[in-house]
């Protein structure tokens, strides 16, 4: 069987520059199959689908050589990876969220520092009231997780006027815009930073990561803000330190998520919640449908691909 199908989650008219090699079927995670899973070489995976309807065709896909996500993070994937053949890889959307997310961390933090849900809630209540607020400028930053979205973090902290950023990977090294210490170092720098911002993928070394040490670290009134996942932060410790008013948080994700009615954090003191919307912006299908374009472009010419994050071996 000479398997050349690619399985996308758009029209193919959607994307320029698709190589002719493939025979392009549009799949969104419905049913039916749109043809022979075992046909299938390139799956670009649904976007926003739950990841039982996304992982279901895997295991009848022996030919597939690339699985591509629309998203940053590829956790929903994990339970997948064992059905891959020998030598296909997954790869995540790099660099199609990073300005979106980046966007919505500061706008967490200017939102959370200068009080816009207080002002929101007095203009439902036709009261003014006004009064002195944190600034960003001359705060500390710290952004823990270096890829293509703490990176864009930093950038656009830089015109802030900032006191400093410290950079937080999982391993030190030096970046184009200085030292990133490793996490080993969080015990130091916690105390040091006014603004500490979640920007790592959810791994088995990251679940948590904020825990009751983490957060008992930082210093009094510092804001943690997490545009990474839910599962990043321990929920429980958090609530604790908010509900002593000791910290606050911006959370753009959370856990459990969706965030259920009643939850004790949609009301915790100092907490500012979205429903994790750091990617959905009008910027994400022109750069999802370049990435593509342009993955599928190696696969046909057996290029290396990029942003490669799991080798089935």
């Amino acid at each position: 069987m000479n398997a050349s199908d690619v399985w996308l989650p758009l029209p193919a008219d959607d994307v320029e520059g698709l190589p002719d090699t493939f025979t392009y079927r549009y799949w969104n995670a419905e049913e039916p199959y749109p043809a022979d899973p075992a046909r299938c070489v390139g799956y670009v995976v649904p976007y926003l689908k739950p990841p039982a309807d996304v992982l279901r065709p895997l295991e009848r896909m022996p030919s597939v050589r690339l699985v591509q996500t629309l998203t940053a993070g590829v956790e929903h994937m994990t339970p997948g990876l064992g059905a891959l053949a020998p030598g296909a890889v997954l790869c995540n959307a790099g660099g199609v969220h990073d300005a979106s997310t980046a966007e919505l961390a500061l706008t967490l933090i200017l939102a959370s520092l200068r009080g816009l849900p207080d002002f929101v809630r007095q203009q439902d209540a036709d009261r003014w009231s006004g009064g002195f607020r944190p600034a960003l400028a001359d705060r500390r930053v710290l952004v823990v997780g270096q890829g293509g979205i703490g990176r864009a973090v930093e950038e656009r902290l830089i015109p802030f006027e900032v006191a400093g950023v410290d950079r937080v990977a999982r391993t030190a090294r030096q970046g184009p815009r200085g030292p990133v210490h490793a996490l080993a170092d969080l015990p130091r720098l916690l105390p040091e930073a006014d603004v500490v911002v979640l920007a790592v993928p959810l791994t088995e070394e990251t679940r948590r990561l904020a825990d009751a040490r983490f957060l008992a670290a930082m210093r009094d009134g510092a804001l943690l803000v997490n545009v990474a996942r839910g599962g990043v932060v321990d929920t429980d410790a958090l609530l604790a330190e908010l509900k002593s008013g000791r910290l606050r948080a911006a959370l753009d994700v959370t856990d459990p998520e969706p965030l259920p009615a009643g939850h004790p954090l949609w009301r915790a003191p100092g907490a500012l919640i979205t429903p994790h919307v750091g990617g959905p912006t009008s910027a994400f299908w022109p750069r999802a449908r370049r990435l593509v374009g342009a993955q599928l472009g190696r696969l046909a010419e057996g290029g290396p691909l990029e942003h490669v994050v799991h080798r089935a071996g």
